[in-house]
Order: structure tokens, then C-alpha cells, then sequence
């Protein structure tokens, strides 16, 4: 049985390597869109506040957005490196 169950472990120890080592990935990804959401709903608060800024609030709006998305990027490339 313990034989049997060692087999299985060296077998399986590259899927699990493969599986585990992208987790930063999603969870950068996740914290991202997490980011965004949180982005676009406080601007859209803030520009029904305040209707004559809307231009400077959705200026930096996109600012903070690319910034939230650039963290998947790196978090990729981070991963192509390992």
C-alpha cells in the first residue's frame, strides 16, 4: 500500500508543482479586478458629488486602474521567470 502511494506521489509531483506555482497569478489577478471594481465605483460616487470635476475624476481613474491592472503583468512575468 505505502508503495503503491509513494508511486503516486512522484507521479503526481509535477502536476501539483505545475498547478501550485501559478497560484500568485490568479491571486494577482483577483486582487486586480478587485482593485478596478473598487476604482470604478468610487469614481462614479465621487462624479455624482461633484458633477464638474468629472473630467479630472476620470483621469485619474484610468490612472489608478492601469496601476491596479499592471500588478497581473508583473505578477505573470514573475512567473514565466520561476
Amino acid at each position: 500500500m505505502f508503495e503503491m502511494l509513494a508511486t503516486a506521489a512522484t507521479d503526481a509531483a509535477p502536476v501539483v508543482e505545475a498547478a501550485t506555482s501559478k497560484w500568485h497569478v490568479g491571486l494577482a489577478a483577483l486582487g486586480s479586478a478587485i482593485g478596478v471594481g473598487l476604482v470604478g465605483m468610487k469614481a462614479a460616487e465621487a462624479t455624482g458629488r461633484n458633477p464638474g470635476a468629472a473630467g479630472e475624476i476620470r483621469t485619474q481613474a484610468i490612472i489608478f486602474a492601469a496601476l491596479a491592472e499592471g500588478i497581473v503583468f508583473i505578477a505573470i512575468f514573475l512567473g514565466k521567470m520561476a
